[in-house]
């Protein structure tokens, strides 16, 4: 395979997986963590490594080594694997899906924002997402007439403090997630909630049109839920562990054991909460966003200026909402072809910066 992000989280629990399940690693791509891609190199031994600057080639443990976005997209062409692991992050991601996509090749996606802002242009048939919630989807759904799909959220890092003191919150504290550990960007989004907004994107891309929503469950331990039409709803319970749908996006037929299974009498109860705008004010556009899904790439572009704005301390975190807001209400012509996502891109994030 090859595996782009792979000293990321999902990266390293990738790696995890192919060695179990006997996949061979052609090609590693990661950014600027090479002290953990030299142990990657020496355990998993791929032909050709990428990392993202200049400068860090002659630090890597390897003798074919390469930089740069357009070096992920070559080796992604020239590689013998039919699987692409796509777990990078941001919009930098889409461009190597659509390569994978142009080459042939099935991908198993972590990326959120290739469907978030080209979902209109990518072939979903020869995607496997990598992602708890969409996992859960796919894994409940059956050919039965479904009314509606919920996917969950943890609730982020400010699910309990009283709303007013958020406007105060800085970045350490965007961090503190209640359940686990993510990398800085993503755990942000769980605090803003735009990381489920995305989902529910993702979600109608891969799914087709129809009813999506999501609610807080608090443990991290239901990921989606399926309303049935007869009036029945099933849910999918599993341990907060990326292994699982990284397994059935690398082998579809996987029917080995990977986690153990959730014991409700040890959990004992489980608790569920409405996501309101007044603790997500991003959550205002969910339902309009969902109606205009083409839109997205103008919801992530600009959260991702807004997001360095308020590492820069520039902006409050309650203003990235606000920045996104702006946008999505200020951009309202939909992208007709690839080309048009990255132009808009640009043009929303040009619009941030002069946000206040």
């Amino acid at each position: 395979m090859v595996l782009l992000g792979s000293t990321g989280s999902i990266g390293v629990n990738s790696l995890i997986v192919a060695k179990k399940l006997g996949i061979d690693v052609e090609v590693l791509v990661c950014g600027n963590n090479i002290a953990l891609l030299n142990e990657q190199i020496k355990e998993h031994n791929p032909k050709v490594v990428v990392v993202a600057n200049q400068d860090d080639v002659q630090k890597v443990d390897h003798p074919n080594v390469h930089y740069g976005q357009e070096a992920i997209l070559d080796v992604i062409a020239d590689a013998q694997s039919e699987l692409v692991v796509n777990a990078l992050v941001g919009f930098l991601g889409l461009r190597p899906t659509l390569k994978a996509l142009e080459c042939g090749k099935k991908i198993a996606l972590a990326n959120k924002e290739s469907l978030v802002t080209a979902g209109a242009f990518i072939d979903t048939s020869k995607i496997q997402p990598i992602d708890s919630e969409h996992f859960g989807l796919w894994y409940l759904s059956q050919d039965r007439p479904i009314n509606k799909m919920t996917i969950t959220a943890s609730g982020g890092a400010f699910r309990d403090w009283v709303i007013e003191d958020i406007h105060n919150a800085t970045l350490e504290d965007t961090q503190k997630h209640p359940n686990w550990s993510m990398g800085q960007k993503i755990t942000i989004d769980s605090a803003t909630m735009v990381n489920k907004m995305f989902e529910l994107l993702e979600a109608r891309w891969l799914f087709g049109k129809g009813n999506y929503d999501a609610i807080i469950e608090t443990k991290s331990l239901i990921h989606a839920l399926i309303d049935y039409k007869d009036g029945s709803t099933t849910a999918h319970f599993a341990h907060a562990s990326m292994q699982l749908p990284i397994a059935y996006a690398l082998d579809q037929k996987f029917n080995g054991e990977v986690l153990e299974h959730v014991d409700l009498l040890e959990v004992g109860s489980l608790e569920f909460r409405k996501i309101t705008p007044e603790r997500y004010p991003v959550w205002e556009i969910k339902e309009d966003l969902l109606k205009n899904p083409e839109l997205g790439v103008v919801v992530n572009a600009a959260n991702e200026a807004a997001i360095e704005k308020f590492i820069a301390k520039e902006i409050g975190f309650m203003d990235i909402s606000k920045n996104i807001i702006k946008a999505y209400e200020h951009f309202r012509v939909k992208p007709k072809t690839i080309e048009d996502v990255f132009a808009l891109d640009k043009e929303v994030r040009e619009f941030i910066l002069l946000e206040k």
